[in-house]
């Protein structure tokens, strides 16, 4: 008899490695993050560095959406 394990991931990830949702951040923030390797929060809060740039059509984390959509431009 076999038992199969079930594959497991992580909220940010899928099973190409690419992030689950992408999150929106201060654009001043994202080429130091992705440079030097520091780390940017999310409008959600979420703190990670910056490994990867969303493409057209890629999922956005619904909580950041939420937010961004609430404030005035220039905000």
């Amino acid at each position: 008899m076999t038992k199969e394990r079930p594959d497991t991931t992580t909220d940010e990830t899928t099973d190409d490695d690419a992030p689950k949702f992408f999150h929106y951040v201060k654009k001043n923030k994202i080429a130091e993050s992705a440079v030097m390797g520091t780390h940017v929060v999310a409008l959600c809060g979420e703190v990670f560095p910056v490994t990867k740039s969303a493409k057209p059509g890629s999922p956005v984390c619904p909580e950041c959406k939420k937010i961004y959509d609430g404030l005035r431009p220039g905000d």
